[in-house]
């Protein structure tokens, strides 16, 4: 089975995974032999990481990742995220890893995954920040809305959920990457990147390439500010992490 992507050696996914497996240490622990459930697993790309935690079933609503989450040997259903074909109580722990923003019923996405979850069941989040942060990307990656914390928060809890711990992610670099971003959309430039909303020969968005040695040192970067992540929530950033607990 694989166990490493190139994606893992991108800098932005190598500080997300960190965080995200610094958060489920912290709040549910590895080694639990966990039912998880992945919304919005693609290929799998997190499979190798999310397994500490248990035994990992993924759902996609596109057919063509699937195909290669199977050949890479990994459980993928096709399905929707705001008609998850499982039953009541299947799973203890739901990842939606930069998923709910791409689903016009984002409600309806929390209340499905609330209802498969089973008492006390956890629910890891993470959703791109801010609607002035609004670009091309977001254009490309076919998103519906970005998130505050606070709003954010407001919706899980609607939904069932109680937070129990929420912060900003790609902290350090937000100046940079807030600027670059603004630049852009003052210039009218538009990466060139493979998508399946546009692109029928990609089975995934691709992050842009970054040239080393710059992904190096944002990778370390990004390595700071998970050690922060695990002392207290980060004040601002392009990106949240969120992880909510099923309110019995």
């Amino acid at each position: 089975m694989l166990v490493k992507l190139e994606e893992d050696k991108h800098w932005w996914f190598a500080t997300r995974t960190r965080a995200i497996l610094a958060v489920l240490d912290r709040y549910v622990g590895p080694g639990r032999g966990l039912d998880v459930l992945d919304v919005g697993a693609g290929a799998g790309n997190m499979f190798h990481h999310l397994s500490h935690y248990g035994k990992v079933v993924g759902l996609d609503n596109n057919p063509k990742p699937i195909e290669v989450a199977k050949q890479r040997g990994y459980d993928v259903r096709l399905g929707s995220a705001d008609e998850i074909p499982f039953e009541d109580a299947s799973f203890d722990l739901v990842t939606l890893l930069d998923t709910v923003e791409h689903v016009p019923n984002e409600q309806g996405v929390f209340s499905e995954v609330h209802r498969v979850l089973r008492p006390g069941g956890y629910l890891l989040v993470t959703v791109p920040a801010f609607m002035w942060l609004w670009s091309y990307n977001d254009v490309l990656n076919a998103h519906q809305r970005r998130y505050t914390k606070k709003e954010l928060k407001q919706k899980l809890s609607m939904a069932g959920f109680d937070t129990l711990f929420s912060s900003y992610n790609n902290f350090l670099v937000f100046p940079l990457a807030a600027g670059l971003i603004m630049l852009r959309k003052a210039l009218g430039e538009k990466p060139r990147l493979a998508s399946p909303h546009f692109d029928e020969d990609a089975y995934q968005v691709e992050m842009e390439p970054t040239p080393e040695p710059l992904n190096t040192i944002l990778d370390y970067v990004g390595r700071v500010e998970v050690a922060l992540l695990k002392l207290t929530p980060l004040p601002i950033g392009t990106s949240i992490i969120t992880i909510a607990r099923k309110r019995d």
